[in-house]
């Protein structure tokens, strides 16, 4: 049941459906595709029944409630609003929810935490991360949340991050801030998938505006966008894998670890099995296996984290048949 002090957050915090549709952030975009749309909207229900209600079992029975293929995304919204609350107090609202049913969903929780980050100052940044057990996605998968507040920086305030190309300033996230404006290139990259509603010249020629040494994250992203969240036909995967031309493997790469995310989650949509067999060669069995026979369970090496170490080992395996 909502409260008066969450119908207040509420009230400050949550945008407008039609504040996060396409028209409403100035895309460049006549049609938008309705699949592709709709996910922000599913966000802002899952953070709008989050920030609002103070009976956490009420907010997982509304998140059980939505339908499969949007499910995550309504999580991911849920997690951004936890970690606001937990970070400015002292609750455990997140934990409680990723070691409970959101555990499937642990991947896009992560870019959930992510979207909280760019509402809370960086001194607030050090308590976002809940204290789970450690697994297969935990903690190497957390930066994901870099990649999610990548993700709402360009969607946001387009101009800034994609139009100018500023460069982010680097945090110590897992004790690595070289690699902070990495991943966060690859959510920017996964905001370049939706800004252009899918469409891979956009995307691609969207991608060639930045500079060289950036484009292998951004095509990482576009290719887990494109996979996780569909948007294209599979011809158009084929189309946009050439596009892609030598960064190929890093766009096989981000597929790869959407079809993982979405197998953890006990879904995979016709679009994502299609699009990450144009995009990867592989099925989706393979893909999945592909993730989880190279994962790394180190610490890292020093100057890569696990997570870039994970990444590296399927990258090669598709530079190796390029």
């Amino acid at each position: 049941m909502p409260t008066f002090t969450g119908s207040v957050r509420r009230l400050l915090f949550t945008p407008k459906l039609a504040d996060v549709t396409f028209a409403g952030r100035g895309f460049p975009v006549e049609k938008p595709k309705r699949r592709l749309e709709a996910i922000p909207q599913a966000v802002v229900c899952g953070f709008e029944w989050a920030i609002d209600c103070h009976d956490q079992w009420e907010v997982e029975a509304r998140l059980a409630l939505v339908e499969q293929e949007l499910r995550g995304f309504a999580y991911e919204g849920a997690t951004m609003a936890f970690t606001i609350l937990d970070a400015m107090g002292r609750g455990r609202r997140t934990r409680a929810l990723l070691d409970g049913p959101g555990q499937p969903h642990l991947l896009l929780a992560y870019i959930g935490i992510g979207f909280a980050m760019a509402r809370l100052p960086r001194p607030l940044w050090k308590k976002v991360l809940p204290d789970l057990a450690p697994g297969p996605f935990h903690p190497t998968m957390s930066w994901l949340a870099v990649d999610g507040y990548g993700f709402d920086l360009a969607y946001f305030h387009t101009r800034r991050w994609v139009d100018r190309q500023e460069s982010v300033t680097a945090y110590p996230w897992q004790g690595c801030p070289r690699y902070f404006p990495r991943a966060f290139d690859q959510g920017l990259g996964r905001a370049l998938w939706f800004i252009h509603n899918g469409d891979v010249s956009n995307t691609a020629a969207a991608v060639n505006r930045f500079a060289e040494h950036r484009r292998a994250d951004l095509w990482s992203g576009v290719g887990l966008a494109a996979t996780f969240a569909g948007g294209c036909p599979a011809s158009d995967a084929i189309a946009l894998r050439e596009l892609a031309a030598g960064h190929a493997p890093s766009l096989a790469l981000g597929s790869v670890f959407a079809t993982s995310a979405r197998a953890a989650a006990g879904y995979l949509p016709s679009h994502t099995t299609e699009t990450g067999a144009e995009l990867t060669g592989l099925s989706s069995t393979e893909a999945v296996e592909l993730a989880m026979r190279t994962a790394v369970s180190s610490e890292g090496d020093g100057s890569s984290p696990a997570y870039e170490l994970w990444r590296e080992r399927i990258r090669g395996k598709f530079a190796e048949t390029a």
